[in-house]
């Protein structure tokens, strides 16, 4: 089980090493149509190992969801037990699920919403699969996953028409799901940018907290 684990680690580190190159690459060549920003706050971390949080807000706090927003109410959503995924070949690994639901306030005063979830898995090969057949299925629903770098993609949202956006993100054995929305009334051109900003920060904070610091690194 343990040698599985590691495998799966250092194959998952290999392929976020590798998206990084990729971003890093589009960055320098100026292929990223003025998101240069962006991918520097979204490029691609070596897996980690990440633990379940009972209060998945509190990884938000302590800085602003993006420049001029404050984050306002929000609320925990967390299940502490275990919960089954259907796998490859029939395998139910195991996972559990933590969230938060926000409210944020834009330098204009009107109100965005956010929502993060976050997977925990007991093995990251499930944690892997789950990633590519959640992107399988958006591709197959037309919704044109855009890549951000290897192992994470983002596509369009909507809240009963908020214009919105949804990252996903597969880091070593989490999963990880940030949906950001503008007010009712606004223009998906208009909001884009501040759309990208409040996930990617949202994205790289809850990972950042999930992440268990003091674990050791995958070997290469």
């Amino acid at each position: 089980m343990h040698g599985s684990r590691s495998a799966a680690l250092r194959r998952a580190r290999s392929a976020a090493l590798i998206g990084l190159a990729v971003a890093v690459s589009a960055g320098c060549s100026g292929g990223d149509e003025g998101k240069s920003g962006e991918a520097a706050e979204q490029a691609a971390r070596p897996p980690g190992v990440h633990s379940w949080t009972s209060r998945p807000c509190d990884l938000l706090t302590g800085a602003a969801p993006a420049e001029g927003f404050t984050l306002g109410s929000t609320t925990d959503s967390a299940s502490s037990d275990a919960r089954e995924d259907l796998g490859e070949n029939g395998a139910r690994p195991l996972y559990r699920q933590t969230g938060c639901l926000a409210d944020l306030k834009a330098p204009d005063g009107t109100f965005w919403k956010l929502s993060t979830r976050a997977s925990v898995y007991e093995d990251p090969e499930a944690a892997g699969h789950a990633y590519r057949v959640k992107e399988d299925l958006d591709r197959a629903h037309g919704r044109g996953p855009e890549k951000v770098h290897d192992a994470a993609y983002a596509i369009p949202a909507d809240d009963r028409g908020r214009p919105g956006r949804t990252l996903l993100l597969w880091n070593g054995d989490l999963v990880l799901t940030v949906s950001a929305y503008a007010p009712h009334g606004s223009t998906e051109h208009d909001v884009q940018q501040g759309l990208e900003r409040i996930v990617g920060n949202a994205a790289r904070r809850t990972e950042d907290g999930l992440r268990d610091h003091d674990a050791s690194s995958p070997a290469p």
